[in-house]
């Protein structure tokens, strides 16, 4: 395969302390967690991982600290948000150089671009990308952009230089992994991915998507679901994922979904504290209290942190 992003590629959350400040030792635990698990990949600077909070200094320690914890392991996967073509290649360009092995870049999105004007932003991305000896996933993330990208244009993209991938987060996200597989076809070689953390990702696996990045509190239950729908073993994939949709569902709230990563982050004793970052909120203490008790239906006891691999 010409690109190196499949499987379960969670988003790693951001942990802070108190005081807002990064807490690094939280995210090394936090890399070695999902190591355990047994995913295929990482990524930084996502959706989860409140990347629109974090100042670019602490982007290029962040990615440090991944890769020296994945040594090579795993792809490590970084996030461009970039809001014009300048501002993208230069957060591609410190990712790049950082060591990830893959960019996932939003479209810009301040001003909002016309097709054409997505075919050149995409395609200088992919050009520099190519040059490095990386990697350009498409995020097609309209419900954060306001950037709708029609599984016409996909496939376009999908011709780029660089471009390897898609990253699917435009709801009905199934009918639309299912149109943007169709087109592409087997000889492209483009891989297409799932978002929106996992909440359908058995139906994308059955429309022919390789690969899903959720949030990162949950991959040690997630990964067995996974290996079982690609055994074979649908319907005992099917059974263990329908217990897991209460927790992704409850990451899916749109203004607290960070705070609710991370207190199961914390709950789990992967992290210290939920701290998050304005505009994010944090849950008060009746969410917490319901959030408790669907960890409670998982069997997931404080401080467990028990992988299933």
């Amino acid at each position: 395969m010409s690109h190196t992003v499949h499987g379960l590629v969670p988003i790693l959350a951001t942990p802070f302390g108190p005081d807002g400040s990064l807490d690094r030792p939280g995210l090394r635990r936090l890399v070695d967690f999902q190591l355990s698990s047994g995913v295929d990949g990482v990524a930084v600077f996502g959706m989860a991982s409140e990347g629109f909070a974090l100042t670019a200094a602490e982007r290029r320690l962040i990615l440090g600290d991944v890769v020296a914890v994945v040594a090579a392991s795993v792809p490590v996967v970084a996030g461009v948000n970039g809001t014009s073509t300048a501002t993208a290649l230069e957060q591609a360009a410190e990712a790049a150089d950082g060591g990830a092995r893959a960019l996932m870049v939003l479209p810009p999105f301040m001003v909002k671009p016309s097709p054409d004007q997505l075919v050149e932003f995409y395609g200088q991305l992919g050009e520099f990308a190519h040059g490095a000896g990386v990697e350009v996933m498409v995020q097609d993330a309209p419900g954060a952009t306001g950037i709708a990208m029609s599984p016409s244009l996909i496939v376009e993209l999908s011709k780029l230089d660089g471009v390897t991938s898609v990253k699917v987060e435009s709801p009905p996200t199934v009918p639309k992994v299912g149109a943007v597989v169709d087109a592409v076809g087997d000889e492209g070689d483009f891989a297409v991915l799932g978002g929106q953390n996992a909440q359908f990702v058995l139906d994308e696996y059955a429309r022919g998507s390789i690969g899903t990045m959720p949030a990162c509190e949950f991959p040690d239950l997630l990964a067995p679901v996974l290996e079982s729908w690609n055994a074979g073993r649908r319907g005992e994939a099917r059974a263990a994922f329908s217990r897991l949709l209460p927790l992704i569902v409850h990451g899916l709230q749109q203004g607290i979904a960070w705070a609710v990563h991370k207190e199961i982050l914390v709950h789990r004793g992967i992290i210290d504290h939920a701290t998050v970052r304005l505009p994010a909120k944090p849950l008060d203490a009746g969410g917490r209290a319901l959030l408790d008790d669907v960890l409670d239906d998982l069997g997931l006891a404080p401080g467990d942190r028990r992988t299933a691999r």
